[in-house]
């Protein structure tokens, strides 16, 4: 059992200390995109527009995330306060969306949360897509290994 927890504590550092060099002499520039293709949902709830500039230019950045060129598949499924983001009357965030759609980005509305706010698809970019449930989509997603992320 020693030899055992021996051996585990040598890997472990013989892991750690080559990482650990890395940052040492500033060569370090993040994770390697080893995979073919990546993919993340962002979910946004919220009706504040700081926060939704904030995670519409996340998104961007990411697409534009020279690891990630040509590799990366996003949704953005918005719920809750969030729905004014895909609403025609206030076309505040019309342009980023439209080029993010462009660039490949699905763009998912809750069905669940037009029922609660008496929202037709009338009132909503005909660029947008819908899903029944935020919440199923994100736990679908989720099962599926889409990273989740909330601005």
């Amino acid at each position: 059992m020693k030899k055992f927890n021996y051996l585990f504590v040598l890997a472990f550092l013989s892991a750690l200390v080559p990482a650990m060099a890395q940052t040492a002499d500033g060569s370090f520039h993040g994770a390697e995109a080893t995979k073919s293709r990546y993919r993340a949902v962002y979910q946004l709830n919220t009706g504040d527009t700081s926060i939704i500039h904030h995670a519409l230019a996340n998104i961007q950045n990411s697409l534009n995330d020279p690891r990630l060129k040509g590799k990366l598949d996003i949704e953005l499924v918005v719920y809750g306060g969030a729905f004014a983001v895909y609403k025609k009357d206030k076309p505040l965030f019309e342009k980023e969306i439209q080029n993010l759609q462009k660039q490949g980005v699905i763009l998912a509305m809750c069905e669940n949360t037009m029922k609660m706010r008496k929202i037709s698809r009338d009132e909503l970019f005909p660029f947008v897509s819908y899903v029944p449930t935020a919440n199923g989509e994100l736990i679908i997603r989720q099962q599926d290994g889409w990273a989740i992320i909330r601005p």
